[in-house]
C-alpha cells in the first residue's frame, strides 16, 4: 500500500503523536476522519479554527483545472493575485516580459517570458515561457508553459528530422485541456475532444482525459494533423 501525505495543518504536542499513532490507532491511515475522531472519542482535548478565506480541494483533474481557470473569472476572480493587503510572493526566474506579437487575448492570465505570436487566445492560463505559433485557437485551457526555452539552434534541428518544438504549433486549436509543461503541440493540432470523452487512458500517446478534460502529459510530443 503507498503511503498518504496529510496535506491538513494539525498542531499536536510530540508526545500526544505518538501516543495516538504508536498506541491509540496504530491502523489508522487518515487525520481527519479516523486519528482526529478517534482522538475526540477517548476524551482528548481537540480544537479546530474556522477559516473561511479562500480554499479549495484540488485533488482531481477537475479540480485543478477549475482552481486554476478561477483566476480569470470576471469581474472577481475566485482569488486574487493582486489584493495589497494580502500580497503574493514567488520565487523570482528573471524572465523577460512577455511579448505579443497581433495577438488577440480576453480574459486571460499570461505568465511572465512568453512568446504568443498572431492568435487567439480566450478564458485561459498561460504559463511561463509558452510559445504559441500563428494561427493557434486557445479556449478554456491551462497552458503550465515550459522549464527551458529552446534556441534557434535547436529549432532547425528538430525542422530538419520532422519534430516539433516546445510550444503549440501553427493553427492549432486547443479548447478545455490541460498541457503540461515541455509539451510539443505540431501544427493543425486538434484537442478539442468533440465526441466528449469522460474518460479515456492514452499516456503511451502523451495524453488521458478525466472528467471530460484532455490533459497532455509533462514532454509529450502530439504530431501534426493529430485530433483528439
Amino acid at each position: 500500500m503507498p503511503y498518504i501525505a496529510s496535506m491538513g495543518i494539525y498542531v499536536v504536542s510530540k508526545d500526544v503523536m505518538l501516543d495516538l499513532l504508536r498506541d491509540k490507532f496504530p491502523g489508522s491511515n487518515d487525520f481527519g476522519s479516523e486519528v482526529i475522531p478517534g482522538a475526540t472519542s477517548i476524551g482528548m482535548r481537540v480544537q479546530a479554527y474556522l477559516y473561511d478565506g479562500y480554499w479549495e480541494d484540488i485533488g482531481t483533474i477537475e479540480a485543478f483545472y477549475n482552481a486554476n481557470l478561477g483566476i480569470t473569472k470576471k469581474p472577481v476572480p475566485d482569488f486574487s493575485f493582486y489584493d495589497r493587503s494580502s500580497p503574493i510572493y514567488t520565487q523570482p526566474r528573471y524572465l523577460p516580459p512577455s511579448k505579443m506579437l497581433d495577438a488577440d487575448v480576453t480574459d486571460s492570465v499570461i505568465g511572465e517570458g512568453c512568446v504568443i505570436k498572431n492568435c487567439k487566445i480566450h478564458h485561459s492560463v498561460v504559463g511561463l515561457r509558452s510559445c504559441i505559433s500563428e494561427g493557434a485557437i486557445i479556449e478554456d485551457t491551462l497552458l503550465m508553459g515550459a522549464d527551458y526555452y529552446e534556441t534557434d539552434a535547436d529549432r532547425r534541428f528538430l525542422a530538419a528530422k520532422g519534430s516539433v518544438p516546445i510550444g503549440i504549433g501553427k493553427n492549432s486549436h486547443i479548447k478545455r485541456a490541460i498541457i503540461d509543461k515541455n509539451a510539443r503541440i505540431g501544427d493543425n493540432v486538434k484537442i478539442i475532444n468533440g465526441d466528449d470523452v469522460q474518460e479515456a487512458a492514452r499516456e503511451t500517446d502523451g495524453y488521458f482525459i478525466k472528467s471530460g478534460i484532455v490533459t497532455v502529459i509533462k514532454d509529450a510530443l502530439i504530431p501534426s494533423g493529430t485530433i483528439i
